[in-house]
């Protein structure tokens, strides 16, 4: 029995939060992840807010699967670094009062030499941001894309944590120019989450861009099998960042998942 599980990012529908969750339970899936920003906010968000939110949730019957921290900088720069890291920790206790227990960071790519002084600032980041996680119980998963599977599953490995993982996002891989195969199998054990964006390569002729699911360079079936080899049974959320019909290649890709998995 395939037991990933479908659900959408609600930026990708460009509807308000409260209409997002029922365009959300219109196509029928089981999950939702969403950005904590504006009124939604860790800051904006009272009791009374939290408890509402969690209310629209069993309304529309959806589980929220992570909260998105989107920053405007990784965690490996030092200009107003601590800011942050607060926010992140700020974004990880709203989590767990909405009863989620991931949070989606962009974090910054892994530099390919140990010695270079962003490899050091994002080291100590993460092992605070760990270890934060490891005491309350929410795990932060850094988006994939930046580096090659290997290299940050090895970054990964030298981090004495277990309140850090990884977003898989095939689609950033891909424009990126890294091996998918290779991504997934060495980042068994670590994947808390997965994205479903497809995207087409750099070629001679074209950059490398995202496309809607089902009509780029990834060849979902082996995808699939990928991950049934290393045993991921959790959340895939399709995402959709460009494009001019974002909320409809949505509602595509949520069908052309179903297809697939059965």
């Amino acid at each position: 029995m395939n037991r990933i599980k479908i659900g959408v990012r609600l930026e990708s529908l460009e509807a308000p939060f409260r209409r997002a969750l029922a365009v959300a339970a219109e196509l029928g899936v089981s999950g939702v992840q969403f950005d904590p920003v504006g009124d939604l906010a860790p800051g904006a968000l009272t009791e009374t807010g939290r408890r509402q939110v969690r209310h629209l949730l069993r309304t529309y019957n959806v589980e929220l699967t992570a909260l998105g921290c989107p920053l405007r900088r990784g965690l490996d720069a030092a200009e107003n670094q601590q800011q942050r890291l607060d926010h992140v920790q700020q974004v990880m206790a709203l989590a767990w009062d909405l009863g989620v227990r991931v949070v989606v960071v962009q974090a910054g790519g892994v530099p390919e030499a140990d010695d270079d002084p962003r490899a050091g600032r994002l080291r100590e980041a993460l092992l605070l941001l760990g270890s934060h996680g490891d005491k309350t119980g929410v795990r932060l998963a850094l988006e994939t894309g930046l580096e090659p599977g290997p290299r940050l599953a090895e970054f990964l490995k030298s981090l004495d944590t277990g309140g850090l993982g990884v977003n898989l996002d095939p689609g950033n891989l891909i424009m990126h120019g890294h091996d998918l195969t290779a991504a997934v199998r060495a980042l068994h054990g670590f994947i808390l989450h997965s994205h479903a964006k497809d995207a087409r390569s750099a070629t001679a002729n074209r950059l490398a861009q995202e496309v809607p699911l089902g009509h780029g360079d990834i060849d979902w079936l082996a995808y699939l099998a990928t991950l049934a080899e290393v045993e991921y049974q959790g959340w895939m959320v399709v995402e959709r960042e460009t494009g001019e019909s974002k909320a409809a290649d949505v509602a595509h890709g949520v069908g052309f998942l179903r297809r697939l998995l059965g």
